[in-house]
């Protein structure tokens, strides 16, 4: 069982969409800032694509201190990567591998872009479908799966389930939602709450494997 520090945060959020569109950049709270680690401070520019949702610092800081200051050696994958700040946010604290999936293309860039600046050679993106990708990982591979998925889609539980099965017994999952899951939908896919927040419109969820 991993040990965990109290209350860091981190998160937010793309969103695929047209791909063909040129992005520009936003000014201000188009900008992602990572949170600790080796590129603490460090601001990325976010591009300009509707339904892109960055999640805010407070609660990413907040997830951060749940896992702990430090995820050392740890295997990460975030499947609806968008902005990319929860990935490089746990490359920034030493995970060992970090994978980012995305659809759009521009994003794919940006994401891409941020890597080379960073020279985060532990993480690698690709322009895939994150349920998918998520589901061909070998079982009990992971030590943590971000998902946080456009609000409107129906991408939650097979999401979910994908990912139920591809984290160890110890590891974790961080699910950012429209709203709360309840013990009983989580129980379905053998999944249990560790960690709640509720930031506005954001319900961060901290989840672990039923032993």
């Amino acid at each position: 069982m991993k040990h965990f520090a109290r209350p860091i945060a981190l998160k937010d959020k793309p969103f695929t969409l047209h791909k063909d569109k040129p992005a520009t950049v936003h000014k201000g709270a188009g900008e992602v800032r990572i949170i600790g680690g080796q590129w603490r401070r460090t601001k990325l520019p976010v591009a300009n694509k509707s339904g892109l949702r960055p999640t805010p610092d407070r609660v990413r800081e907040t997830l951060f201190n749940w896992l702990g200051q430090s995820l050392l050696g740890w295997k990460c994958a975030d499947i609806f990567a968008g902005t990319g700040a929860l990935g490089l946010e746990a490359a920034s604290r030493e995970a060992s591998a970090v994978q980012l999936c995305e659809q759009d293309a521009v994003l794919v860039a940006q994401l891409q872009s941020h890597i080379d600046r960073l020279k985060a050679s532990a993480v690698q993106v690709q322009r895939t479908d994150g349920v998918s990708w998520i589901a061909r990982q070998a079982p009990q591979s992971l030590d943590l799966v971000f998902i946080d998925p456009p609000f409107e889609s129906h991408l939650f539980e097979p999401a979910l389930k994908a990912a139920a099965q591809s984290v160890k017994q110890d590891a974790w999952i961080y699910l950012e939602a429209p709203q709360k899951w309840s013990d009983d939908d989580l129980s379905v896919l053998g999944l249990q709450t560790y960690r709640y927040l509720k930031a506005g419109n954001v319900h961060a969820h901290l989840l672990q494997r039923i032993a």
